[in-house]
């Protein structure tokens, strides 16, 4: 909603510009109109201080370290609810009564078979390719297999589309994970909740029986949680600025997969793990922690500080917990990559230098040990990553196609290139 106006003068050009207003959080101009009433664009590298959509998804506030999905703190969601409830709330704006969500439940869990063809998609692939790149690929893929769920026009194909990518993603996860190890794909059970049921997909074997660690299938639920959605970071970005054009949804989260995959964004969690790995033991920490000081020394402390959180990642908060209650349960409490880890954690809370410049420890710092502890390599944690975000991803996709403001995205420049100029001949130049 429009309050007020913010005035702005540009040389004899005087141009009103209209102030939204949200439900909480910062105020926004709205330069819809600017170019046509001054012929001037705005400048905004990486879009850090312009708001690309209108969304009643996520909050962050990251001054003070919150996260709302549908003005549920994440906090509660993780310690209460489960992955699929989450997925309900962020696809439906509401968190489900107990019939909704046992249907729900009960339509995602009936759909996370895929068409047996794609088993032989996957032997294209090498045996060594990243499974990343293979979730780019097969991902894409589905649009070949699922013809009936691709026209975005139609509300029901939309939502067939969004059970279907919720519910095939862990199945497709755990088969890039098996084809990259050398192992027999397992197919779903349906008599198993969502993590248990990845789990077994990924940890079971033909040859003997395989029962899922209730300890563990809540970590994973509870890690799936905490990636579901988070606003409007790259990879959601991507996925929005994909479906402006009229894409299928399918190609649209394949767009985000690949945006995903980069380290700065996805990757994080596994550059923190390698970081840990590298300091090796406590007493190694204080000649790091000189490092990280040092303007001059390339050495970045990984997994501390966030884009968007200038105060405790509370998903951090959630997810150190996670981490004991696995290294626990896996008899891994005196784990020295934990014991690093605390003891950072210890620094970057009391050390000057950390508080200063806000770098607490984010998300991606524990995930990596967690992950690491339940036998995953680090080549798939961002793959669930991927897996976890997908709800994200369609929620915030579905609520551009049904935004009747939405137009195909297409930023600007600020163009520093050569002037306009003529074509010399070959034997001129």
């Amino acid at each position: 909603m429009t309050d007020t106006n913010a005035h702005l003068g540009l040389g004899d050009k005087k141009v009103d510009l209209p102030v939204r207003k949200g439900t909480i959080g910062p105020d926004v101009l709205d330069i819809g109109a600017l170019y046509k009433n001054t012929g001037t664009f705005t400048y905004d590298p990486g879009f850090t201080s312009t708001a690309s959509c209108e969304s009643k998804i996520t909050f962050i506030d990251g001054d003070e370290g919150v996260l709302l999905h549908r003005g549920y703190p994440i906090e509660q969601l993780a310690e209460h609810g489960d992955f699929l409830e989450t997925c309900y709330l962020l696809l439906y704006g509401e968190l489900p009564t107990a019939a909704q969500k046992k249907d729900f439940d009960h339509r995602v869990t009936h759909h996370t078979m895929v068409h047996e063809q794609m088993s032989r998609f996957f032997t294209g692939f090498r045996r060594d390719a990243h499974p990343m790149a293979v979730m780019v690929g097969t991902v894409g893929a589905l649009s070949a297999f699922y013809h009936d769920s691709t026209d975005i026009t139609d509300p029901h194909q939309r939502m067939v589309a969004s059970l279907r990518m919720i519910a095939k993603m862990p199945t497709i996860a755990a088969m890039a994970y098996k084809y990259h190890i050398g192992q027999p794909f397992v197919y779903p059970q349906n008599n198993l909740d969502y993590a248990s049921n990845f789990l077994r997909m990924c940890f079971a074997v033909p040859c003997e029986e395989y029962k899922v660690n209730p300890v563990l299938a809540r970590a994973m639920d509870r890690i799936f949680i905490l990636h579901a959605d988070h606003e409007q970071n790259a990879s959601t970005s991507t996925v929005r600025l994909a479906g402006s054009s009229g894409a299928n949804p399918f190609a649209c989260i394949a767009a985000g997969i690949a945006c995903l995959w980069g380290p700065a964004h996805g990757g994080a969690n596994e550059a923190a793990l390698n970081m840990l790995q590298e300091i090796g033991t406590p007493d190694r920490i204080p000649e790091f922690i000189a490092r990280a000081k040092d303007k001059n020394d390339p050495f970045r402390l990984m997994g501390f500080g966030h884009r968007v959180y200038k105060n405790y990642d509370p998903r951090a908060k959630i997810m150190q917990k996670t981490t004991h209650e696995v290294l626990a349960e896996l008899g891994h409490s005196d784990d020295p990559l934990l014991q690093v880890a605390m003891e950072l954690e210890k620094i970057a809370l009391t050390d000057e230098y950390f508080i200063e410049k806000k770098l607490y420890p984010n998300i991606d710092f524990y995930s990596g040990i967690t992950l690491k502890a339940m036998g995953f390599p680090t080549t798939m944690f961002t793959v669930l990553f991927a897996l976890a975000r997908t709800v994200g991803w369609i929620a915030q996709w579905a609520e551009m196609i049904e935004d009747p403001q939405q137009r195909i995205g297409r930023p600007r420049q600020l163009y520093t290139g050569a002037p306009k100029r003529d074509y010399l001949p070959l034997s001129k130049r």
